[in-house]
């Protein structure tokens, strides 16, 4: 799973468990460990800011102004927020982690989607790899 990718996904995850009361002390930490070093890496862009807090109360509808936020920010090369990132995963999710759930190579793909029970329609022109003869 690419870096950027990482971070929405246990940030929506964070979101999903952060507002229940059945969520443990340890998860609750992590989210807001994850969530601070987020706000940091975007700090100073007033409505980068404004993305995270609205991806928080709609993730679905917020991930891909958020992936492009944290992407202008640069934080595919902050290691130490893609380690919390991966880390919270592991921590709400280790049967998935170990499965491999959060490692995810799209190298050659078309019209990727990652997550559970989505649904996708696509339509290609053309052969493989966009190009026509």
């Amino acid at each position: 799973m690419d870096p950027i990718t990482l971070i929405v996904t246990a940030l929506a995850a964070g979101a999903a468990l952060g507002v229940t009361d059945t969520a443990s002390s340890a998860v609750k930490d992590a989210y807001a460990g994850l969530k601070a070093l987020v706000r940091k890496r975007l700090d100073g862009r007033p409505e980068a800011e404004l993305v995270l807090a609205k991806h928080e109360q709609a993730p679905e509808t917020w991930r891909a102004p958020l992936m492009a936020e944290l992407d202008r920010a640069g934080a595919d090369h902050d290691s130490g927020l893609v380690a919390a990132a991966e880390a919270f995963l592991h921590l709400i999710d280790a049967a998935g982690a170990r499965a491999g759930k959060y490692t995810v190579d799209v190298r050659g793909a078309q019209a990727v989607q990652i997550g559970d029970k989505n649904m996708q329609h696509n339509s290609f022109e053309g052969p493989l790899g966009g190009l026509r003869q």
